[in-house]
């Protein structure tokens, strides 16, 4: 049990968008808050999580709780990524490329922060098609997903 509180310990989290949403219902207005969180270690391990409360501080719980749930395994090759990557999700189009060393993250909105938390250190990129962040957070993940380990 102590071995699983200190691999918690040793993730971070980062706060990638806090949403206030108003629906309309007989009597008023119906506010919630909607969180996107993303979890790392800087050591290839990485996940988002989405959750949605009546406040702010309950809504990022739960997104931290889904994406601790849902991490992923990203193969890192020199600190970077091992090869190009070419993505289609949703409306979001993503292209990442490795960089050599000293280069830094040179990709924009939440993807930088996802590749910092992920272990990343030299990577160029775009998202193209889309600027919900939600989506662009996921499309992200999935190209990360989908990369696999130089031989």
């Amino acid at each position: 049990m102590e071995k699983n509180n200190k691999e918690e310990k040793k993730l971070e989290e980062k706060v990638l968008l806090v949403r206030r949403v108003s629906k309309k219902i007989p009597g008023g207005n119906y506010i919630s808050f909607s969180a996107l969180v993303a979890v790392g270690d800087r050591r290839g391990n990485v996940g988002v999580g989405l959750g949605r409360a009546l406040e702010v501080p309950p809504a990022i719980q739960k997104a931290i709780s889904y994406a601790k749930k849902h991490m992923i395994k990203v193969p890192l090759f020199k600190k970077s990524i091992p090869h190009d990557i070419k993505i289609k999700y949703k409306a979001a189009k993503v292209l990442f490329k490795p960089a050599p060393e000293g280069t830094g993250l040179k990709i924009g909105s939440v993807a930088r922060i996802i590749f910092d938390l992920a272990g990343v250190e030299n990577a160029s990129g775009k998202i193209i098609g889309s600027r919900n962040q939600i989506v662009n957070a996921y499309a992200v993940l999935k190209a990360l997903s989908k990369l696999k380990l130089k031989k």
